[in-house]
């Protein structure tokens, strides 16, 4: 399954998607607004069974990775009530994840995501990707 950010998919009926596709799509265009590199939504729940979605994201500097985490950050709480329930990592380690329960936001250093592949490594995954 793949859609653009734009359009969350639905359920049937005309149903929208559950909340956490718009929380993922939230986080994915905030930091699209701080000129995050290459986004992309990995639906983890039928795989993984504790998360819904990854939201992958890279950052072409550690200063653009500190701002990008926090306006995410930011808009999830403004736009939803929700803050992470645990930071980890830092923009001097090249990779900071932010975990909201449902989603988990990755904020990688562009040769940090090189080197994990989390794409690869979870392709398997339906994606909602810009």
């Amino acid at each position: 399954m793949s859609t653009r950010l734009g359009s969350p998919p639905q359920t049937g009926a005309g149903d929208v998607a559950p909340s956490w596709v718009a929380l993922a799509l939230v986080a994915a265009r905030a930091a699209s607004t701080k000129n995050a590199q290459d986004p992309v939504i990995l639906a983890m729940g039928e795989l993984l069974g504790v998360v819904d979605a990854f939201v992958i994201l890279s950052a072409t500097n550690s200063r653009q990775l500190a701002t990008i985490v926090e306006e995410v950050e930011r808009v999830c709480r403004v736009a939803h009530g929700e803050k992470p329930r645990a930071v980890e990592g830092s923009e001097g380690d090249g990779w900071v994840l932010m975990d909201y329960g449902a989603v988990v936001v990755h904020v990688f250093l562009e040769e940090t995501r090189a080197h994990y592949a989390i794409e690869r490594l979870w392709g398997d995954a339906p994606r909602i990707e810009p």
